[in-house]
Order: structure tokens, then C-alpha cells, then sequence
């Protein structure tokens, strides 16, 4: 089926137009959570993203390798990922290599785009704002751009979300 990418801003409803996209599919739904709950403020979070999904959902914690549960995920069940902002920062803080975490991204993406039920995959776009004043920071924006573009490119749709309003985004022309 399609892969649809879902780029955006911090609370600019991605993750509320991935659930609602999934939400109108007749058959099942799988959820694959990268975030871990570190502090009580992330806990919170967490739950409040719980709460919107509808319990008859299956939820896969994956903040490390959501790849596995994507590929046992059942072929028409409608899948979502979110988020790759989270799994590209879990990956970095557990010392991975960028060239490794830009394979497992290739990995990710093809098997995404495969799959026979629609895919939503979230990710935030971090590259808006001015040049981070340190080299990690400077670093994980550089990755998570090439992460975004790598999914972009095998998306059959990507949307800009932002303020909860989605804006499709074209290939650039050849």
C-alpha cells in the first residue's frame, strides 16, 4: 500500500493526524512508540499519546529497534511509527555511529514503503531554526535531515504539519 511521511514542528499535530489517519481504517491498527520515559514530564506525555489511540490498538514499545516490530507486524494492519526524532536521538545517546544509524534508516524506510497496509511514519523537522551552538546538537539536526529526506524519498506521500494543518509536499522536479 503507501507510505506516508509526517514531518512538522514540535505539537503541530503529527502524531494526532497519524492516529486519526489510523482511526479510519476498517481493519487493524499497530503502534510503534519510540519514546522512552525518562522524567515524570515525559511519563505525562506518554500517557496523553496512550490516551488518544483506541485501546483495541496494539502498541509496540521500540525505542531502539522499531524495525523488528514493523516487519511482524501484520501485512493489512495499518501501521504507525512515531517517531523517528526519538529513535535517531535513543540511537545516538546508546553511542551508534551516524553511518550505522543512516543503514538502519534505509532498512527501515524500504521495509515501510513495502509493506501491503498504509504505513504513517512521524518525525519532526528540526532544520528550520538557527544553527544549534554546539557540535551534538549541530550534529543530530545534520542526521535527522538526512534521516527525513531518506524516508521523504520513499514516502508516496509526505506532509508538512504545521499548527495542525497538513501541506503535501512535492518531489522537486527532475
Amino acid at each position: 500500500m503507501a507510505l506516508t511521511f509526517l514531518l512538522g514542528g514540535a505539537r503541530s499535530g503529527k502524531s494526532a493526524l497519524a492516529v486519526r489517519l489510523a482511526s479510519e481504517w476498517p481493519g487493524d491498527a499497530v503502534f510503534v512508540a519510540t519514546a522512552e520515559t525518562r522524567d515524570a514530564e515525559m511519563a505525562e506525555r506518554v500517557e496523553r499519546h496512550r490516551a488518544e489511540r483506541p485501546a483495541a490498538w496494539t502498541t509496540l514499545e521500540a525505542p531502539l529497534d522499531p524495525l523488528s516490530p514493523v516487519a511482524a507486524a501484520d501485512a493489512d494492519a495499518f501501521l504507525v511509527l512515531d517517531c523517528l526524532t526519538l529513535w535517531i536521538s535513543n540511537l545516538l545517546e546508546a553511542g551508534r555511529e551516524a553511518d550505522a544509524i543512516e543503514s538502519a534508516v534505509v532498512e527501515l524506510a524500504e521495509l515501510a514503503a513495502d509493506r501491503a497496509g498504509p504505513t504513517v511514519v512521524v518525525s519532526n523537522e528540526v532544520g528550520l531554526g538557527i544553527v544549534p551552538a554546539n557540535e551534538p546538537a549541530r550534529r543530530y539536526r545534520d542526521l535527522l535531515g538526512r534521516v527525513n529526506a531518506l524516508f521523504a524519498e520513499r514516502a508516496e506521500r509526505t506532509l508538512l504539519v504545521v499548527a495542525g494543518r497538513a501541506l503535501e509536499l512535492t518531489p522537486p522536479p527532475p
